[in-house]
């Protein structure tokens, strides 16, 4: 059913090009949401306010989404195929994710925002929604995110900073996928200590994923080609029959 209250709103205010924050610097938002008139009136209204806005159709693509790409708000439907929004937004804080998320559902009663707040959310809207309402929301949810930021993590000449979801190598910056990033920052947090393949399966992807897979390999693999061997290092090391451990000392060298 089409929200007319939003969408009339939203018509009111598209063209006032007011940007999300200063020139040259955009707010990327995640929308999670199988109403596509629902969605296509959000993605116009936020782009007016000078947003830009992925959408993902449904609670598998969106989770997806939200774990491969780097995103400042989420807004995310409760109500989805393949995935529901509280499993979505459970699994991304279990992930460690710091996004703020804004939850959205055709819902009206305290348990179900009960749920979602303990479940991570951050706020939580009703449907049918103001479109003002939802953009003060937004803002109020972006003002609030600094004060989230964890401290920046350090390993030797590699330093990571989990809110602005960005790394370094010494003074180079290297650009890293967003699971990439998730693996680097588990090693970082654990640095020195020896992990195993199953450990870091079930903190950097989740629970169903089969540890007999290589898909853990296959990162290490692209963590090394990205952080160590352009560098000359070889801080990521392979415990034979173990894991896996990021050395702390500074004075590594190239291995093969």
């Amino acid at each position: 059913m089409l929200h007319l209250s939003l969408v009339a709103t939203i018509a009111t205010l598209a063209g006032t090009g007011i940007p999300a924050r200063e020139k040259g610097q955009y707010v990327k938002v995640l929308l999670v949401e199988d109403e596509t008139v629902i969605a296509d009136a959000v993605v116009r209204g936020l782009a007016a306010e000078g947003f830009v806005t992925e959408v993902a159709g449904n609670g598998i693509d969106g989770l997806w989404m939200a774990q491969e790409f780097s995103y400042d708000v989420i807004i995310l439907d409760i109500m989805l195929p393949g995935m529901n929004g509280y499993e979505i937004c459970r699994q991304l804080r279990k992930d460690g994710s710091l996004v703020p998320v804004l939850m959205l559902t055709a819902k009206d009663g305290e348990h179900d925002e009960a749920d979602a707040l303990d479940l991570g959310a951050d706020d939580y809207l009703s449907k049918p929604f103001s479109f003002v309402v939802l953009l003060a929301r937004l803002r109020a949810l972006l003002r609030r995110a600094p004060d989230r930021r964890d401290p920046m993590l350090v390993c030797g000449t590699l330093s990571l900073d989990p809110a602005a979801r960005r790394v370094w190598r010494g003074d180079a910056e290297v650009e890293l996928t967003s699971r990439e990033f998730s693996l680097a920052e588990f090693l970082i947090r654990r640095k020195g200590r020896v992990v195993s393949r199953a450990t870091i399966a079930e903190h950097v992807w989740d629970t169903e994923l089969d540890i007999d897979s290589n898909v853990v390999e296959v990162y290490i693999g692209y963590l090394r080609r990205k952080l160590d061997k352009p560098f000359g290092r070889a801080d990521i090391e392979t415990v034979r029959g173990t894991g896996y451990r990021l050395r702390e000392d500074d004075d590594s060298e190239a291995g093969s």
